[in-house]
């Protein structure tokens, strides 16, 4: 029977340099998996993983700013991931924190403009009040837009579309439901939909991340796991992509 996610494509990661990419992605979506398994590969804590997968996701970052990407869109922790052990999530909860006052300068100078999205609503308040501080710092950036789906799930994200086009509807009448008014109430609205989404880890699903906006994106699977996935992987699946004809359908 035919897998009915046959169409991702496992990378294989191959040495070159970006100089020799010619078509470079406007926006890069992550699904950052597998950093649980590497520490375990390596009979380590699991919450090892996430550190190191800290160190990578500021190689990819840095590597989106030197070729110039100009979105990255990293899946941080998702609506499912708060039904992990307590001490699992409370130690994300730290290294969160922990990030965003390690990184903060190093946004700054290299003009990283960060946002925070998913169900904020639901995020402990002094989380919350660090992830507002860093946007305010890092709201007027011109370079590189870095969104973090925290406390995110694609069907969420629809379902408060729905629910904010419910409350319009209600304020000024009926309006056209469109494919554009749907997007322009989602969180990422404004933001061009992703080019190509790239899996960690090697598991063949997308796991309710940008249910909506990767309709058409490009899709590349990598055995590495996260935090092995630094700047020479990262340049190998933006290789792939450019090598890619797209049809959107057509």
């Amino acid at each position: 029977m035919l897998n009915p996610l046959s169409f991702l494509i496992r990378n294989k990661s191959v040495p070159g340099s970006s100089a020799e990419i010619e078509n470079i992605p406007r926006h890069v979506a992550v699904i950052m998996d597998g950093n649980r398994r590497w520490a375990e590969k390596r009979r380590l804590p699991k919450v090892a993983g996430y550190k190191y997968g800290l160190e990578a996701l500021r190689d990819i970052y840095n590597t989106c700013i030197e070729i110039g990407i100009q979105y990255l869109t990293i899946y941080a922790f998702s609506t499912e991931n708060k039904f992990r052990p307590k001490d699992e999530v409370k130690y994300l909860e730290w290294l969160l924190i922990e990030a965003i006052d390690t990184e903060a300068r190093a946004l700054c100078e290299k003009k990283v403009k960060i946002r925070f999205l998913g169900r904020l609503d639901e995020v402990e308040p002094s989380m919350l009040k660090k992830m507002r501080e860093i946007e305010g710092l890092t709201s007027a950036n011109p370079g590189l837009c870095l969104q973090v789906m925290y406390n995110y799930g694609g069907r969420s994200e629809i379902v408060d579309a729905v629910k904010k086009i419910s409350e319009l509807s209600k304020a000024y009448g009926e309006l056209k439901i469109d494919e554009k008014l749907v997007s322009d109430n989602l969180y990422l609205a404004g933001i061009p939909d992703p080019d190509l989404l790239i899996r960690t880890g090697g598991d063949m699903r997308v796991s309710n991340f940008l249910l909506w906006q990767i309709a058409y994106s490009e899709i590349i699977v990598t055995e590495k796991y996260f935090p092995d996935f630094r700047k020479k992987e990262f340049l190998s699946s933006i290789r792939d992509y450019s090598n890619r004809i797209r049809r959107f359908g057509r």
